[in-house]
């Protein structure tokens, strides 16, 4: 697929790049030339003919520091340091770049893109049609590869503000309008939604099976990061689509993922927290415990159409996380109001949380309820599993929730505690603040390493 963002790019800082050489050379800047003996047969006599040949990419070498301080250096650099066939486009110019830093293989690919448009020019005026060459050429590379298989999925109820948001590499959300050659079923909206995202993965695999496999369970940890991530109910079309190579696209059944409810927003100024925290879902996730059970509880809650039934997934998950004594001594209240609630306002969240588990029982009788009050209730069940669930898997809080909410109820309520989670508003990630990127992954070299174990 062609990232149209990617192109607009590289488009503006080429035609900044020729703007900043043309006034060079206007104001004086010469190119140098070498002599060249031009090829002949050993059986032709006479004098050896020679030629002058500009040294432009010499030339543009030569400025790179200043070339590097144009506005739309740093933007093209960026989504070219994105761009999933990078390395097989420096393969294809003839450039090692197995030990190769990340950014000497983005400055490599701009200097040969540069220098494929100016080739053997004087005067550094653009023309399109060497631009337009140069950069089919770099898109090729990324469908130069048999063996990748690339999967596209919709993802409903999440808006981001930028055009494409990589989490990693090999891993894009991005809006449908933002890329060509995505497939047909990708682009059309859902039934009664105004718009949707794309979430576009592609894995080097030759076991294609294989790859397909990993690459659904990828979507599915992308989903549960997103859903713990903000209080919005992020869900997966029922349908994504697969290719391997330049191929034709074919449908994947990925399941029934539930209606969007509500909308998580992500801003450009969050786009770094929503990468790290991916990563660290991703990597501490559990799978085999109380809280892997509560979380497959959280996840069949998000994608229960009734509010009610989400009700009960997720008093289920709250009771096997804090009250694994049973119900009888009514411990889930008030151990909830400990974590969930400063001192002051324990009492209320135990009322509430005993409203909600007399409208379970009512639910379960088949008495009728008021709708919406009763959606407010599921709504904060839910916000308080969900954020209990995030700050442990995080590592804000200790995986033993109940000796820790106990300890909680047995301090006097004057004295301090930081223990306390925020549960509610979108995009909140730590336990009583927010919390950065670095301080997320515990190194800020890490933050760069977004996603590495979805790939």
């Amino acid at each position: 697929m062609r990232s149209l963002q990617l192109q607009a790019a590289l488009t503006e800082y080429v035609e900044a790049v020729a703007a900043q050489l043309h006034d060079e050379i206007a104001n004086g800047a010469e190119v140098s030339f070498e002599l060249e003996q031009q090829g002949r047969s050993r059986a032709a006599s006479g004098v050896a003919l020679f030629c002058y040949r500009p040294l432009t990419t010499q030339f543009i070498e030569e400025r790179r520091a200043t070339l590097e301080r144009l506005p739309s250096y740093e933007e093209a650099a960026r989504l070219l340091g994105e761009f999933d066939g990078l390395d097989r486009y420096l393969v294809s110019v003839g450039m090692e770049c197995v030990r190769m830093p990340a950014r000497a293989r983005v400055e490599g690919a701009l200097g040969a893109l540069l220098g494929e448009v100016f080739a053997e020019q004087t005067d550094f005026k653009l023309r399109g049609e060497r631009l337009e060459s140069a950069l089919a050429r770099l898109e090729r590379a990324a469908l130069s590869s048999t063996s990748e298989m690339t999967l596209v999925a919709t993802l409903h109820g999440l808006t981001v503000t930028s055009a494409e948001l990589a989490l990693t590499r090999g891993l894009t959300i991005a809006q449908p309008h933002a890329l060509e050659g995505l497939p047909a079923g990708a682009l059309a909206p859902a039934e009664g939604e105004s718009g949707h995202l794309v979430v576009v993965l592609a894995a080097e695999q030759h076991d294609h099976a294989t790859a397909l496999a990993e690459g659904v369970e990828v979507l599915k940890d992308l989903q549960r990061a997103l859903r713990l991530f903000g209080d919005g109910r992020v869900t997966l079309g029922m349908l994504a689509w697969a290719r391997v190579g330049g191929g034709a696209w074919s449908p994947v059944a990925l399941g029934g993922g539930g209606r969007p409810h509500g909308m998580l927003v992500v801003t450009a100024e969050q786009e770094d927290e929503l990468r790290a925290f991916c990563s660290l879902v991703s990597r501490r996730a559990p799978h085999a415990n109380e809280l892997a059970w509560a979380l497959s509880r959280f996840e069949m809650g998000c994608e229960r159409a009734d509010p009610y039934e989400a009700l009960t997934d997720h008093l289920l998950a709250l009771r096997a996380l804090l009250e694994p004594e049973g119900s009888a001594g009514g411990l889930l209240s008030r151990r909830l109001a400990a974590l969930c609630a400063l001192p002051e306002n324990r009492e209320e969240l135990i009322e509430r949380t005993g409203q909600a588990l007399a409208l379970e029982r009512s639910v379960v009788a088949g008495s009728s309820v008021k709708r919406a009050a009763a959606q407010a209730i599921a709504g904060d069940m839910s916000d308080h599993l969900r954020a209990l669930l995030r700050d442990v898997i995080c590592g804000h809080l200790d995986p033993n929730l109940v000796g820790l909410a106990d300890e909680l109820l047995s301090t006097p309520v004057h004295e301090p505690t930081d223990a306390i989670v925020e549960s509610g508003g979108a995009a909140e990630i730590g336990a009583a603040a927010e919390i950065s990127a670095e301080q997320l992954l515990g190194d800020p070299s890490q933050a760069q390493e977004i996603l590495d174990v979805f790939i």
